[in-house]
């Protein structure tokens, strides 16, 4: 199973930024994908997740910013990140979790910098 993400980069606040992330492999049963970052000296947190049946969570520092989205029939997940701020800078990470076979799978991507700064 891999996840390739894409779509970060260099934004000035209030910019905007889409991230997308596909998941590759036939026998994974998905059900939750979602987005989670890491910025320099702190711990990895949630951004979105978003379930098969369209359930969505969102930290609270970015509800009314982003908005998270899935295409099921590719396996992608998207992140619309709209009013960027600088302490949205981080490293961006998807996320898929479901099941091989019946067994609990959770797999991450390899990242993807967001910078805001002017």
């Amino acid at each position: 199973v891999q996840l390739q993400a894409s779509g970060g980069g260099l934004v000035q606040p209030g910019g905007s930024l889409r991230l997308s992330c596909v998941v590759s492999a036939s026998i994974f049963r998905i059900n939750t994908m979602g987005w989670y970052r890491q910025a320099p000296g702190k711990q990895r947190e949630l951004v979105a997740t978003m379930t098969n049946s369209g359930s969505t969570d969102y930290a609270d520092s970015v509800k009314g910013r982003f908005t998270i989205s899935r295409d099921n029939a590719k396996n992608t997940v998207h992140l619309q990140m709209n009013s960027l701020k600088p302490e949205d800078t981080a490293v961006y990470y998807c996320n898929a979790e479901g099941s091989i076979n019946f067994r609990p799978k959770d797999y991450w991507g390899q990242g993807t910098l967001v910078t805001v700064s002017s």
